[in-house]
C-alpha cells in the first residue's frame, strides 16, 4: 500500500518570482552605491576605488567601472542616491509636512536626526569636502546639487508665505541659501568633531528656524 508520500512524489516547491533585468540592475546599482557611500564615509573619497566598491558590494571591479565610468560619474550617481535616501527617510518620518514651514522643518529634522548614523548622507559631505580641498572638477556636481536644494527650500518658503506660516517680509532666496548653509555647516562641524551633540543642535536649530521664519505676532 502506498501513501501520498511515496518515493518519486516529492512535494512541489514554490518558485520564486523571477526578477526582470531592470530590477536586477537597479539592485546591483543600489548595492554599488551603498558600498561606495560606506567606503567614503569610513575612509574618505579616495578610498572609493572601483575595485574596492565592487568587492565590498560583492561584484567585480569591472561592473563598478561599467556602471559609473569615472569618479565624476560615481559622484553624480551618489548624489542621486543621497536624494533618494533622504526622501525615503522623510516619507517614513510618520507625519508628512503640510505647510511650507512644516516642509522646511521636516527636511532639516530628518537630516540632523540621521546624519550621525546614515553613511549615505555622511559620504556626500566627505566627498564634497574632498573635492573642495583638491579644487577638483567634481565641485561642479555639488554646485548643481546645492542649487537644487536651494530651489526646494525657496519653493517651500514661498509656499509658506502663501499659506501664512512664513513671514512675507523674508527674502525667500536669501533664506533658502541660509538654511542650506546651516545644514552644511553643522554637518561639517560633526565631521571635524564627532563628539558634537547633534541632538541638542537639532532641537535648537528647529526652534530657531521656526522663530525666525514665522510671521511676527501682533
Amino acid at each position: 500500500m502506498t501513501g501520498s508520500n511515496e518515493i518519486g512524489t516529492l512535494p512541489a516547491r514554490p518558485q520564486a518570482a523571477r526578477r526582470t533585468q531592470a530590477e536586477r540592475r537597479a539592485e546591483s546599482d543600489r548595492n554599488l552605491l551603498l558600498a561606495a557611500a560606506e567606503l567614503i564615509a569610513e575612509e574618505g573619497f579616495n578610498a572609493a576605488t572601483f575595485e574596492k566598491v565592487g568587492a565590498r558590494a560583492g561584484y567585480s571591479r569591472g561592473l563598478a567601472s561599467q556602471r559609473f565610468g569615472s569618479k565624476d560619474g560615481l559622484i553624480e550617481a551618489l548624489i542621486g542616491y543621497l536624494h533618494e535616501r533622504s526622501l525615503e527617510l522623510l516619507t517614513t518620518r510618520g507625519d508628512m509636512p503640510v505647510t511650507g514651514l512644516d516642509a522646511i522643518l521636516a527636511t532639516v529634522d530628518v537630516h540632523l536626526r540621521n546624519f550621525e548614523h546614515e553613511k549615505a548622507i555622511r559620504s556626500y559631505f566627505v566627498a564634497m569636502a574632498g573635492s573642495v580641498a583638491t579644487l577638483s572638477d567634481q565641485r561642479s556636481a555639488f554646485a548643481v546639487s546645492h542649487m537644487h536644494a536651494k530651489e526646494r527650500f525657496e519653493d517651500a518658503i514661498r509656499k509658506g508665505q502663501m499659506d501664512g506660516t512664513i513671514s512675507t517680509d523674508i527674502d525667500a532666496e536669501a533664506a533658502a541659501l541660509m538654511i542650506g548653509s546651516l545644514i552644511l555647516g553643522i554637518s561639517t562641524q560633526w565631521l571635524i568633531d564627532a563628539s558634537t551633540d547633534l541632538e541638542r543642535i537639532r532641537r535648537t536649530t528647529l526652534d530657531t528656524l521656526r522663530r525666525s521664519l514665522e510671521p511676527a505676532r501682533k
